[in-house]
């Protein structure tokens, strides 16, 4: 398995796997409403507010996550992880963990401060995210499941609770992600 940043020229490819992905785990409504997604954060995100990353194995394309930006209100440098797909049948060999790993790593680099992301505590658990409280860190929309509210720090200093709002970008601005 190869990580490696997103190139636009694999647009189609990936938004194909997030639809099917997403369709084979949930309905294909789903996957439609995530292969949406992935093409208005691709057609509308500016560049420096969104990074995308790619596993491949054998020069094919099995997994895809995307940070966006995540703008605080405490002037943080952040950035939200979402969504995350691993091709069905390369699911359960770590390969998710690793590319989000990945991408953790080039965002520290850059210097952005936090990362969030909004999904299942116990997956992202091991990728280094720990529940926080949104009267620490409001999210952007109401959510539907508030345990899934999930942060990490890529520097020395905490998450800490600041009583902040948050605004992430048009293309994720949408209750229905939330």
């Amino acid at each position: 398995m190869h990580c490696s940043t997103f190139d636009f020229k694999d647009s189609g490819d990936v938004i194909q796997l997030f639809t099917r992905v997403f369709s084979d785990s949930e309905t294909a409504q789903e996957g439609q409403l995530i292969g949406h997604l992935v093409s208005e954060l691709i057609a509308t995100t500016a560049p420096s507010d969104l990074q995308g990353f790619v596993a491949t194995v054998n020069e094919q394309i099995v997994a895809c996550i995307y940070f966006s930006r995540l703008t605080l209100s405490n002037q943080k440098n952040a950035f939200i992880l979402s969504p995350v797909a691993v091709a069905t049948e390369h699911q359960r060999q770590g390969i998710g963990r690793k590319l989000i790993s990945f991408g953790l790593e080039v965002l520290r680099k850059q210097g952005v401060d936090w990362v969030f992301t909004y999904g299942d505590p116990n997956y992202y658990a091991r990728a280094g995210f720990s529940p926080i409280s949104e009267t620490a860190v409001k999210a952007p929309l109401p959510l539907t499941y508030p345990e899934g509210w999930l942060a990490q720090s890529l520097t020395a200093d905490k998450v800490e609770a600041s009583a902040c709002a948050s605004a992430c970008v048009a293309a994720l601005n949408q209750p229905q992600y939330w």
